[in-house]
């Protein structure tokens, strides 16, 4: 019996339909959400409008379109949350999955016409269409980026892509989690067609249903061959034949969903699809059950959400919005502020001591807006609209107007208090003025100011248009209106604000040095350089330690413990030096050895960009016969760098769980697969941490000692939580 699926439709929580000749076009649009999600309540729905629209004879086609300016941009990650055992992890993408498989065979074309953005289950839902337009929009994004959590596509994403656009191609942009503007997905194979609106693209997919009254998807078709070649074809046998050394030099083993993906694609693409889909199910299970994934869902997604929602904002203030920025120093920090404020909508003053300074940090952005033009990722209009909101000038008097200053310029009290008191002369009574300084106290230089109550940290990294972190510096007297207003301009332009307290090196800068700082003294104790490198990528950080510190500088990490030194003289303080102090004051003051800036530093390098350990190294710091495990050089990385956020924790500089985890993997690259610096030792156990920590103490120095705060909590049975 025929059903009328328009009326049954329109009865669903956040579907509606429209029947137009028999070609039904359904619209998802969650009331309650900025974007559509598959979360709780969408697999019934979805399921009740497939059967409905199945059994309707008068319905000939299916249109799945989106009622926002995104498409559908994946599964709800809170659910997982729930999850306690595979069998409900299997049942959770089985139950949609059948929806999918039944539309897909119903007889009856069926086409996506994505409005904007599709992620994640987003985009297996489109996949499983016959059809898929989507709108050439610069924000639109296509892909499959579940590895970023620990995660895989479970919705039939490691069956239908690689049956779509080949093994190859698909294995990279999943074990990448690459996301995809439309021009590129259409030239893969992953769209079919390119609409200039939601008019047109309705068009497109309209035309198509009638030109395709009887449609089958390639893999229900008898003969199918899975372009390049299935999992058995020779070109295959050899991708998958060093598909896992490749994945492992960059991963180090460190992220199991890359291997079950691998899995995933392997045995589902010698099978038929609906065992491969049943075998993805089974793989995304391990996928959820995993340390990694559980690890990366708590910081990456909940935590990450809480920080965007406010977490760290004093209540109380409206929201404000930035109009005027004005920018204190051209050279690579402040044109890079610049750009980020302008390509936010933000009107923007970049002074600097030349007209000549001033011009050439406005044409850093011209920089980047031209290489995204070639990449056809912006226009030549946008590149001039955002250019003219960059007014470069050496005058102080252009700074009237401004809401927000933020000094960036050399790392120098003196020169950053004269910035301050020429500002304040001009600047509005209510604006905030902000320094970019990584390590100078922020109470200190706001001793400069007639107004530190509106005086504020506002600690970028570098490249600026990269890094997704601000760390915002509360000095002692900063007040909380001025933190909203900060800490709605770092949302504003796009990036993650975590709040800290006044502290020397504030959260980051103070942890990163642990890390770089270990790495230098196990050189001077004897371990081979390229063991300590080994053992850095082994943990999951971006780059081993001795590297790093060349990109960082020799000479700026020996001036800033110098600083260090006359600072706490002046405080009449003890002064504790580091063991990597020596090793980096030998490389720079002897060796003149600064750094890549330099060409010369733990490495050499050449013109071609090459780089190798320089090899004078091994005769000046001689390694020891008996070398000590890799274990335990990458215990002593990790766990120096837990145990300083942990009294960081204690100490109040930083002032929640979720700022000092995504500090810790945004502001230098903690590593990520395991959720950040705090959730480090909540997954390792309290127990377990301070007993290793003691082993290590005992051996290697009472630096490893374990925080107070951890023996605390281990008493009370307590776990790093904001809860």
């Amino acid at each position: 019996m025929s059903m009328n699926s328009v009326d049954i439709i329109n009865a669903l929580n956040h579907f509606s339909a429209e029947s137009d000749k028999g070609i039904i076009t359904v619209t998802i649009d969650q009331a309650d959400r900025q974007m559509n999600v598959i979360g709780d309540g969408f697999t019934d729905t979805f399921a009740v409008m497939t059967d409905s629209f199945i059994n309707d004879e008068s319905a000939k086609g299916l249109i799945l379109t989106s009622g926002k300016e995104t498409f559908v941009v994946g599964a709800d990650i809170d659910q997982l949350a729930n999850i306690k055992t595979a069998e409900q992890a299997f049942e959770l993408v089985e139950d949609l999955k059948a929806s999918l498989r039944k539309l897909e065979k119903s007889g009856k074309p069926v086409v996506a016409a994505m409005t904007g953005t599709a992620l994640g289950g987003g985009l297996e839902l489109a996949l499983a269409c016959h059809y898929r337009i989507a709108i050439d929009a610069p924000k639109t994004k296509l892909g499959l980026p579940e590895v970023k959590l620990g995660l895989l596509p479970g919705g039939g994403g490691t069956q239908r892509l690689p049956r779509l656009i080949g093994i190859q191609s698909a294995l990279e942009l999943m074990t990448q989690g690459k996301e995809l503007h439309p021009t590129a997905a259409k030239d893969m194979g992953l769209i079919d067609a390119i609409a200039t609106d939601k008019v047109d693209m309705l068009k497109q997919a309209t035309d198509w249903i009638n030109a395709n009254p009887d449609i089958q998807q390639p893999w229900d078709k008898k003969g199918f061959k899975i372009p390049g070649g299935d999992s058995k074809h020779p070109n295959i046998v050899q991708v998958f034949s060093i598909a896992p050394a490749i994945a492992n030099q960059k991963s180090h083993g460190n992220y199991p969903a890359i291997t079950h993906i691998m899995s995933c694609v392997f045995e589902g693409c010698l099978v038929d699809i609906d065992t491969g889909l049943e075998i993805e199910s089974r793989y995304f299970a391990a996928c959820v059950l995993s340390a990694e994934s559980r690890n990366m869902i708590n910081t990456l997604w909940t935590q990450l959400n809480s920080i965007k929602k406010g977490q760290s904002r004093p209540n109380g203030f409206e929201r404000t919005t930035i109009k005027t920025v004005g920018i204190l120093g051209a050279g690579m920090m402040g044109a890079g502020i610049a750009y980020v404020s302008a390509k936010a909508g933000i009107e923007v003053v970049l002074l600097d001591t030349t007209i000549e300074g001033a011009e050439k940090g406005k044409a850093y952005s011209a920089t980047i807006l031209d290489k995204a033009i070639s990449r056809k990722r912006s226009t030549e209009e946008k590149k001039q609209a955002l250019l003219n909101r960059i007014k470069p000038t050496v005058s102080y008097d252009d700074l009237a107007d401004c809401d927000l200053v933020i000094e960036a310029v050399f790392e120098n009290r003196d020169i950053k208090a004269k910035c301050t008191q020429k500002s304040e002369a001009v600047i509005p009574k209510n604006a905030v003025y902000a320094s970019n300084t990584s390590t100078l106290p922020i109470t200190g230089l706001a001793k400069a100011s007639t107004r530190p109550n509106q005086f504020i940290g506002l600690h970028f990294f570098s490249p600026v248009d990269k890094m997704p972190l601000v760390e915002i510096i509360m000095g002692e007297q900063t007040d909380d209106a001025t933190l909203a207003k900060a800490f709605d301009y770092v949302l504003q332009i796009g990036k993650t604000p975590i709040v800290v307290n006044d502290s020397r090196g504030f959260y980051t800068s103070r942890v990163f040095g642990t890390y770089v700082s270990e790495g230098v003294t196990m050189l001077g104790e004897g371990v081979h350089p390229r063991s300590i490198e080994v053992a850095g990528m082994k943990t999951g950080m971006p780059m081993p330690p001795l590297v790093l510190q060349d990109e960082v500088s020799l000479s700026l990490a020996l001036h800033v413990s110098e600083q260090q030194q006359l600072d706490m003289q002046a405080e009449g303080k003890p002064i504790a030096m580091r063991p990597s102090y020596e090793i980096l004051k030998t490389l720079v003051k002897k060796y003149g050895r600064e750094g890549k800036k330099n060409g010369k530093g733990f490495y050499e390098y050449t013109d071609k960009g090459e780089k190798y350990l320089w090899p004078e190294l091994i005769n000046l710091y001689p390694a020891k016969t008996e070398q000590p495990s890799q274990q335990d050089l990458i215990d002593r990385l990790m766990f120096i760098q837990a145990n300083e956020s942990a009294k960081c924790y204690q100490e109040n500089v930083v002032r929640s769980v979720a700022d000092t985890n995504i500090g810790s993997i945004f502001g230098w690259g903690f590593a990520p697969h395991q959720g950040g610096t705090l959730q480090f030792i909540n997954a390792i156990g309290l127990e377990t941490f301070i007993a290793r920590s003691r082993e290590l103490a005992a051996q290697y120095g009472e630096r490893f000692e374990p925080a107070q705060i951890l023996l605390d909590m281990a008493d009370k049975g307590e776990v790093f939580s904001d809860d």
